[in-house]
């Protein structure tokens, strides 16, 4: 599952690639909207914790990872 972030006054974007499905992520996003010292946390594929802080939070966008396409149709 793709996660991308969008973190105030900040210009990238911050898009995270997780095992979690996307009800797990969507509750791990309304908890750290919750609270106003609410983190969302997430853990990459490679194991890694990625921390934002809820207050901190523009926006969030999440998605299928777009599986890549194979064949000379494609082109």
């Amino acid at each position: 599952m793709e996660v991308t972030i969008g973190v105030q006054n900040v210009s990238r974007e911050l898009t995270v690639e997780t095992d979690a499905d996307a009800a797990e992520v969507a509750r791990a996003v309304d908890a750290a909207l919750a609270s106003p010292d609410g983190v969302l946390r997430l853990t990459d594929t490679k194991g890694r914790t990625v921390l934002v802080p809820g207050r901190s939070m523009g926006w969030v966008q999440v998605g299928e990872t777009e599986k890549g396409k194979v064949g000379f149709g494609n082109v």
